[in-house]
Formats: C-alpha cells, sequence, structure tokens
C-alpha cells in the first residue's frame, strides 16, 4: 500500500470524525464533534488559501490518505502562533528553597504556577493514526512530514515550537492529576472539561482556575505521580520528538499534567536538514531512504521514498514516489533522511 500526507480538505470531516471517536480522550485538537471538527477544517482552508508569509494565528491541518482506496487513516495539525485568540495557558514546575537559622534547616518545595510562557510559539500536535495502521512507521510520516511543511512555509512559523503530550488517563477515562489539581475548583469532571475546551477554548480556566501556585507535595500520590508523564501511547512519540531536538522543561498540560515539549524551531533536526533540490530523474532503482515532499500551502504532499543525491545538486528519486507525489525530472522536491 502507498499512503501521502496531505493538505486536509472539507470532504474529509467524516473521515476525521471517524477517527476521532477513536482517540479515547484527552485529546484536545481532535475532539469527537463535526461542528468543531468543521470548524478546524474551514480555518485550515483560509490559511492554505493566505499567499503571503506574514505570521500570523493559523492552522494547518493535514491528513495521510491510501492512494489505492481513498480513504484517511491518519491526520496531524500544526498552529503557527498560539496564545493569539486566547492565553496559552501552562502549568510550569518550580522549586522554592527556604531556609530557617533557629532549626538550621533547608526545605525545598515544589510548585505548579500557571503562565503563559509559550504565547506566541508555534504549535505541532494532533497526530492521530488509525489502530489498524500503526505499523510500517506510518507514525514516523505524519510526524516528521510536519517538519518538513514548515521547512518548505519556514516564513509562516514561530521562532519557538512546542508539542504537547497527552497525559496519564486512567481505565474510567479520568485524569488523576485534574481530580487532585482544578477538578476541586471547577465542578465537573475530566471528560466534561476536556471536552469544553476541546470545543469552546480554555477561557473558562481563566475565569476559575486559582491564581496561586500550587504546592506539588499537597496533591494525591495518584495526581502528583502523573506531572509530567506521557500517556503510555504516547511514549514513542516523546522519543521521537527527543530526536528532533525537543525537550522538557517543566511545562505540563493544565487539563492532564502531560508533558510538553519544547525547541528553537530552527534547531528541529528535520528542519535543519530539510532541502529543496531538482529532480534529474524519476527511475531510481536503489537509494538511501527518505521522505520526499514538494508543493505548496494547499498543494504540499509528502510520502516515503529513495533518494540519490546527485553532483551537480540535483536528486534522483523512485518512481513509486514521483507518481505519489504527482512530480516529474525538473520540479522541485523537498527530502529529508529517513
Amino acid at each position: 500500500m502507498t499512503f501521502v500526507l496531505r493538505a486536509a480538505r472539507p470532504d474529509d470531516l467524516e473521515h476525521l470524525y471517524e477517527m476521532a471517536k477513536l482517540t479515547g480522550g484527552g485529546f484536545t485538537n481532535l475532539p469527537p464533534d463535526r461542528a468543531s471538527l468543521g470548524g478546524k477544517l474551514e480555518r485550515a482552508a483560509k490559511a492554505f488559501a493566505r499567499s503571503d508569509d506574514e505570521l500570523q494565528d493559523e492552522q494547518f491541518v493535514l491528513v495521510l490518505e491510501n492512494t489505492e482506496s481513498g480513504t484517511v487513516r491518519g491526520t496531524c495539525q500544526l498552529m503557527t502562533q498560539v496564545g493569539q485568540l486566547w492565553p496559552f495557558y501552562s502549568y510550569r514546575i518550580n522549586t522554592l528553597t527556604q531556609y530557617s537559622k533557629e532549626v538550621d534547616k533547608t526545605v525545598r518545595a515544589e510548585l505548579l504556577s500557571l503562565v503563559t510562557d509559550l504565547e506566541g510559539s508555534s504549535e505541532v500536535g494532533g497526530l492521530f493514526l488509525h489502530p489498524n495502521e500503526r505499523a510500517g512507521g506510518l507514525g514516523l510520516l505524519l510526524a516528521r512530514s510536519r517538519y518538513l511543511f514548515i521547512a518548505m512555509h519556514r516564513a509562516r512559523f514561530a521562532d519557538r515550537i512546542l508539542a504537547e503530550l497527552r497525559g496519564i488517563i486512567d481505565e474510567r477515562g479520568g485524569s488523576p492529576f485534574w481530580d487532585g489539581v482544578a477538578g476541586r475548583f471547577f465542578g465537573m469532571n475530566f471528560q466534561e472539561a476536556d471536552y469544553f475546551n476541546a470545543i469552546n477554548g480554555n477561557q473558562f480556566i481563566a475565569d476559575l482556575m486559582p491564581k496561586h501556585p500550587v504546592y506539588i507535595a499537597m496533591l494525591s500520590e495518584t495526581a502528583r505521580s502523573a506531572i509530567g508523564v506521557p500517556h503510555p501511547t504516547g511514549r514513542a512519540a516523546m522519543r521521537m520528538l527527543e530526536n528532533e531536538g525537543f525537550s522538557y522543561e517543566g511545562y505540563v498540560d493544565i487539563f492532564d499534567g502531560g508533558p510538553t515539549m519544547t525547541a528553537k524551531t530552527d534547531m528541529v533536526r528535520s528542519v535543519q536538514e530539510a532541502k529543496p533540490a531538482r529532480i534529474a530523474s524519476t527511475d531510481l532503482e536503489k537509494g538511501e531512504k527518505a521522505i520526499l515532499a514538494t508543493g505548496r500551502l494547499a498543494g504540499f504532499r509528502a510520502c516515503f521514498g529513495a533518494r540519490e543525491a546527485l553532483e551537480d545538486g540535483s536528486i534522483a528519486i523512485d518512481s513509486r514516489s514521483a507518481d505519489t507525489l504527482d512530480v516529474k525530472p525538473g520540479d522541485e522536491v523537498w527530502s529529508v533522511a529517513r
């Protein structure tokens, strides 16, 4: 089977909705709500249609399509500048050190502080792969093609980039972190709060969340143990982010306590290493495994393939990739080693 990552279209709505119902909760960027998903696709269509390169608050939605069946089997999103419509909240883990001369004792306490430090960053998120397709490296294609898209449209993205990983969700679909922290103030369970945030945004956090730091030692053991820990299904994603140059710097999601990974955009490995080249030939039989991409904005397409760099700066690619990307000799492709 051959898969291509392409720009999402309005007629992808039902495919996205069916995948959203499989996420199991805690997946704010892909809510099982047709109206919300339709709004994302409308917003993405406007972003794809804008031709100038000014940095604005936009959202791009990409989908993974099986080219043989035409079915959509995965999706991912890119947000160009978070925190513009409403504040982008995170908890930041800080340490408060206090010393008493009388008892000659030093006490260090860890605190959760509500911050908007990451406002203005770009974000990669909303990555979901259909459970039946979690083999063959398709998750890697989804994840790393986003960085090719960024490299190909660099001016449309900020200088810092973040990725929020889903936190620990228990067998009931609840969040130990939410129950131990925010749930005490909001009068709603995690599923209700998560769904409300996905549909309406997180302004209600600003309205209701206490602004004083939270002492971690005062939380329950289950809440403490969830801080900065990714959901088991997100461990591989965390390793991929680390391989790209992202790091965890003590920022956690305000809902489920999952880690927020950050990086300088130009230091992300796949952004750094992505290079454009003109195609010299499309009949390469054996070459370096790579991710190949072409097209601008709505014409963006990416797939797995093979490449060989030539002495004159051009590139040879395999025929299957050329067919998938609909390119020919003389066209430009961007690529990064797989």
